[in-house]
């Protein structure tokens, strides 16, 4: 007897990496996103559409979820950690790691709106097209959040804006 399989599943790896780039890589949350995700895609699978692309479906209820999480608890600060941060794969040489931690801690400092956009379009390959629906905007927001993200991201990474001060690190001298 063949199994069903349901064409969500094989987009679960990627609904993961996206959660936890969204959650500043906090497993717990990112986990819980994804279960979120799952849970509204499958209550509302009545909604999709037969033929048309699944995955930016998917990363819309999830960019929905999400917004949703972060106007509840706007109120709610938090703190990033270079503990908090997760790992991301470098060769073994510590300037290229450090390189690779200041990345992510810049990232985790972006706008929800810049996050979202750069990370659909650099982490999973979306087209424009594809975030624009995602994030239900317009292809022109896409591509200006994309050039703001891209830029402020420069910005850190060069010293323009104080990177220090955004995260809360100090600097030894």
């Amino acid at each position: 007897m063949p199994l069903f399989k349901h064409p969500i599943i094989d987009h679960i790896p990627s609904l993961r990496r996206y959660a936890r780039a969204l959650t500043g890589g906090r497993p717990d949350d990112a986990d819980d996103l994804v279960q979120d995700t799952l849970e509204r895609a499958y209550a509302k699978w009545h909604l999709w559409r037969i033929g048309s692309d699944l995955r930016p479906w998917l990363f819309s209820i999830m960019h929905n979820l999400f917004v949703s999480q972060v106007t509840q608890l706007k109120n709610r600060t938090s703190h990033v950690t270079l503990d908090d941060m997760p790992e991301i794969a470098t060769r073994a040489t510590q300037s290229e790691r450090l390189e690779g931690l200041d990345i992510a801690a810049a990232v985790t400092r972006l706008s929800p709106e810049l996050r979202e956009v750069l990370l659909l379009v650099a982490l999973e390959d979306f087209s424009y097209a594809q975030t624009a629906k995602a994030l239900d905007i317009p292809i022109g927001t896409v591509m200006s959040r994309l050039a703001r993200a891209r830029q402020r991201l420069m910005e850190f990474m060069d010293g323009t804006i104080s990177f220090e001060h955004k995260v809360g690190l100090k600097v030894v001298k």
